[in-house]
Order: structure tokens, then C-alpha cells, then sequence
């Protein structure tokens, strides 16, 4: 059943799921999470942000790794959330639930798929989240909403028990309002041990993405450079030309380029290419995992969404071979670029949340330039935390951090270590005008 709409239209349902061992030696003692509706909770059918989905589906035998593993570490589950139909939005708006309310911007999308999961965690009324991210389904509504969203490595946290969309860039990702919280739940979902953070060797600063940006690149790019000057100095502080650096060193992706499948001239060639190579093995998985389904069935979907399902399911697949490799050139070529402890900066979107039902012209400009951002760290599988900074002109605005494949405890600790700076910078930040 819908829960009420006064919790900012976030939830799907609620129910309780405790821990089976409650002590307050557990690392997520005493704290509160929802989960994106396409994680398996034992006798509950898993919906998949779609009615249709619901009613042709068994309850799950079994929940989510994932999500008993947050359980086993002591928080307590609260309910599942909204999310966009069959995880194919970064928007947040579903036509059969309604679009859950953006805490930060009414007026605006929520950001998707894992809208109800970040909306959730911006309006307090959870401590923490669980979502998933394939193309940006945590960065984005993080970003909108104005909380942190992390987007590990990919196949370092078990996707099990969650109803897939793209296993080539699936990822369970979490959100909190404070990075210690991300932190804790990092170290459960990662099995990693607590430790200190290392200092990074070199803080990045990519450019010509931070020339995408519809808004002042001072106000995004400032508050962090500030940020990491005061913590670990200016020296390790440097700035690249990406897009140059990707196609040079990702021969595979001079066949999109030279075959014209970079689709419009407001973006960066070979991030717009990365996108095509992320969109193409998108549609082809997605397609193998549903496309019988939906041929079935015909659900009945929402605007957007209906159209980029029909897309995938036309997808031959004939492209999915060179699509993997660059995906292991890229792995390779930034892996040699950062070296072990190497941050690379870029926006986490290009710009303020879209208004709500915004004409879909204009969401597709928008929809291409996010996606040559999120394209990085989905064809590369490294780790991306969206960091929030304040609000600029009276709406939320965010930075991304990426590290290495399998740099996940180390991320969540150097976002850690910059928090007080960055909350100092901030507050200048929003008194200045740039």
C-alpha cells in the first residue's frame, strides 16, 4: 500500500525490519534506513517502480545481502521508497506514485531512480538510505536533493537480491546526510575495517567538465580547492584537460566518435562517446533481463520512460564487444592516471535540478550533459561520492570526487577528513557572490 504523502511522497510502504541481535556495540546502532523498491524483502513483492511489475510478480524468498547486512550491523529498516519505473530515469517523477517531494526545491525534480531513497534521507526522515546506481540513479538525486550519495566500485557490494537493470554497471549505493553516517554504512556494505584516512597524493581538477556547468564553475569548484588547501596543502592541487586525456588514451572509443554517435555539440566528444558506449551496453543488459517481459506484459509506462524501454528493446547488441573494451581501456588508462591515491574532481550534474514536468526538449540537453559526467565512473567502475555545497540561488549544488576501482574506504575517509573544512567553506561560499 502507498504510504501518505505527508513523508514528502518518499515512501512506498512502511514496515519495520529490526535487527535480530540489537546492541549497542553495532556500528549502525539506533540508526533508521528505507530501501529503494527493488530490493528483495522476504514475503514482499518487490515492485520495481512499476503497478504492472507488482502484479505479475511473486513475494521474495529471501531479502537482499545488502540489506541484512545493515540489519546485522544494528539499524533499523522503516519501509521501501519510490522509485522511477524499472530504474530508467534520473528524474524522480512516476506517474502510478506520484513524485516524492524534493526537500531542498519543491518546485523541482527529486532526481532518479532512487528518488524516494534520497528524499527520504534531505527530509530527515531516515538516517540513512538505500538505492541503487546504474547511469546516476544515486549521484543525481543526491545532488538534487542536497545530500551525499555514494556510488561504489563496481561489484565490490553484492547486487544479489536485487532486481537487476544493467549488471555491467549495476551498483548498490547509499545515501546520508553527514559523511560519517556514509562512512559507517561504507564500512558494513564493504567489509571493510575502520580506518584513517590517507592523504591524497593528488586532487585533480577536471576542467572542461566544470565548463558544462549552467551555473558559475567558481561556486562548485572554489569551495572544494579552498577546501583541500586547507587540509593537505596546495601542492597536490592540478588540473587536467579530461576529455583530451580519455580520448587519447581510450583508442577503442575513436569508432563512436568517427561514426557520429557523438549526438550534439553542448557536450565534451569523448565523455558524450563514453556515454554512448554506457547507454548502448544499457539498453542491449536490459533488454536480456526484461525485454521478454515486457513484451508480454506491454506495462504501462510513464513518459521517457516508455520510449527508452521501446529503445532497448530494438538494441541488437552488435556494438556490446567493443563497448566492454572501452570499459577496460578506461578502467586502465584513469587507473594509471591517479595512481593508488589520486582524487579526480568533476561536477556531480550540469547544473540545478530541473522544475518539475519540464518539457522533454530541454531535459534532454540536460539529460547529455549529466550523462557525459556519470558516464565516467560507470564505464570505468571506480568509486564517486557526490558531495553537497550549499545551496546557490536558493538551490542545491554539489561536487564529485572519484577515486580507483577498489578505493572505497579510502574515498569515504578523505570526504570524511575535508567535512569541517568544507562546511567553512561553504558558509563563505554562500555569503560571497562570485
Amino acid at each position: 500500500m502507498r504510504a501518505m504523502a505527508s513523508d514528502h511522497g518518499a515512501f512506498m510502504s512502511k514496515f519495520r525490519l529490526q535487527p535480530s541481535k540489537p546492541s549497542p556495540a553495532l556500528p549502525l546502532d539506533g540508526l533508521t534506513f528505507a530501501i529503494k523498491e527493488i530490493f528483495n524483502v522476504e514475503g514482499q513483492v518487490t515492485g520495481f517502480g512499476n503497478p504492472d511489475w507488482a502484479r505479475t510478480h511473486s513475494a521474495a524468498c529471501s531479502t537482499a545481502p545488502s540489506v541484512l547486512a545493515v540489519l546485522e550491523a544494528g539499524a533499523t529498516c522503516v519501509g521501501n521508497t519510490v522509485m522511477d519505473e524499472m530504474a530508467y530515469s534520473i528524474n524522480g517523477e512516476n506517474k502510478h506514485y506520484g513524485t516524492p517531494r524534493n526537500p531542498c526545491a519543491p518546485d523541482r525534480v527529486p532526481g532518479g531512480s532512487s528518488s524516494g531513497s534520497a528524499v527520504a534521507v534531505g527530509a530527515m526522515l531516515v538516517d540513512f538510505s538505500l538505492g541503487t546506481d546504474t547511469g546516476g540513479s544515486v549521484r543525481v538525486p543526491s545532488s538534487f536533493c542536497g545530500i551525499y550519495g555514494f556510488r561504489p566500485s563496481h561489484d565490490v557490494v553484492s547486487t544479489s537480491g536485487v532486481i537487476p537493470m544493467a549488471q555491467s554497471f549495476d551498483t548498490v549505493g547509499w545515501f546520508a546526510r553527514d559523511p560519517k553516517v556514509l562512512k559507517k554504512v561504507g564500512n558494513v556494505l564493504l567489509r571493510s575495517p575502520q580506518v584513517d584516512y590517507v592523504r591524497p597524493s593528488q586532487v585533480i581538477i577536471a576542467e572542461d567538465c566544470f565548463q558544462l556547468l549552467s551555473i558559475p564553475s567558481e561556486r562548485v569548484a572554489r569551495v572544494l580547492v579552498k577546501s583541500v588547501e586547507r587540509k593537505f596543502g596546495g601542492h597536490v592541487i592540478k588540473n587536467t584537460t579530461l576529455g583530451d586525456y580519455v580520448k587519447d588514451s581510450v583508442p577503442s572509443l575513436d569508432c563512436f566518435l568517427s561514426k557520429g554517435c557523438v549526438e550534439n555539440s553542448y557536450n565534451i566528444p569523448s565523455l558524450a562517446s563514453l556515454s554512448t558506449v554506457m547507454r548502448l551496453l544499457q539498453r542491449y543488459e536490459f533488454k536480456n533481463n526484461h525485454g521478454e517481459w515486457v513484451s508480454t506484459v506491454k506495462p504501462n509506462l510513464g513518459p521517457g520512460i516508455s520510449e527508452r524501454v521501446q529503445e532497448a528493446l530494438r538494441e541488437t547488441g552488435e556494438m556490446a564487444e567493443v563497448c566492454h573494451l572501452v570499459k577496460k581501456e578506461l578502467r586502465a588508462a584513469l587507473t594509471a592516471f591517479l595512481g593508488d591515491h589520486g582524487i579526480l574532481v568533476i561536477p556531480t550534474v550540469p547544473g540545478h535540478p530541473p522544475k518539475l514536468q519540464t518539457d522533454s526538449s530541454t531535459l534532454e540537453v540536460f539529460r547529455a550533459r549529466a550523462f557525459g559526467l556519470l558516464s565516467i565512473a560507470g564505464v570505468s567502475g571506480f568509486c564517486q561520492v557526490s558531495i553537497p555545497l550549499g545551496m546557490y540561488e536558493n538551490l542545491p549544488v554539489s561536487v564529485s570526487l572519484l577515486a580507483k576501482h577498489g578505493s572505497d574506504a579510502f574515498l569515504l575517509s578523505l570526504v570524511e577528513a575535508l567535512y569541517d573544512c568544507l562546511r567553512e567553506e561553504i558558509f563563505i561560499a554562500e555569503k560571497t557572490s562570485y
